[in-house]
């Protein structure tokens, strides 16, 4: 996809939904760092089913060492992986309390080196909770780029660092959520809804429909 045609299609995104937001339900910077740990391998609806529960009884990371990790399994066992997530939540809440005073620290570094948490996640809380224009490549971002044409890349590194490159300036802040929607409710994996689509026109798909 040509510079212009990448200036129209992020135009027309932010003219449909200026103000995009992630789907995944929290208060706080800890409960969304725990909403997207909780979100590999799982749907946003499901998560946001658990976590109601979970974010009434433990809503920072020492309350949740206080639930204990038998009372953290019973709250999300409907989610994939629970019983892998829940060690892992259990542990990066006790590195919170001890190293960073129960906060999420803002640095990349110090969010992968908690348990559970890898470059996908940490670019999460860093666009969404401190206002930092990462791209998070998830599943829907990785076919949507490669699919468009807006960022090709054999693997989510080199699809994250090419939509970083490409993607204006001025567009970057919510570039990772107009792409994650856009996957999910329009370029879809197994059919792609080319027809309901207001960027076809400028897509190597949709201009190949």
């Amino acid at each position: 996809m040509k510079p212009a045609a990448i200036e129209a299609f992020f135009a027309t995104l932010q003219a449909a939904n200026p103000h995009p937001e992630t789907e995944l339900v929290y208060a706080s910077t800890f409960e969304l760092l725990v909403a997207v740990l909780l979100s590999a391998q799982a749907t946003d609806v499901g998560v946001n089913k658990a976590t109601r529960r979970l974010f009434a009884l433990a809503p920072t990371p020492q309350r949740m060492l206080d639930l204990g990790e038998a009372g953290l399994v019973d709250c999300i066992k409907t989610i994939g992986l629970f019983r892998s997530k829940a060690r892992h939540l259990m542990q990066t809440c006790r590195i919170l309390v001890e190293q960073h005073g129960g906060r999420v620290p803002r640095e990349r570094a110090s969010l992968e080196a908690l348990p559970g948490v890898g470059r996908k996640t940490a670019n999460v809380v860093l666009n969404v909770a401190f206002g930092e224009p990462t791209m998070a490549v998830d599943t829907h971002i990785f076919r949507v780029s490669n699919r468009t044409g807006l960022a090709p890349g054999k693997n989510p590194l080199e699809v994250e660092q090419g939509l970083l490159k490409r993607i204006p300036a001025p567009y970057r802040l919510h570039a990772h959520h107009w792409l994650i929607l856009h996957g999910r409710y329009v370029c879809q994996a197994r059919r792609p809804l080319c027809d309901q689509c207001q960027v076809r026109a400028l897509c190597d798909l949709g201009r190949g429909a």
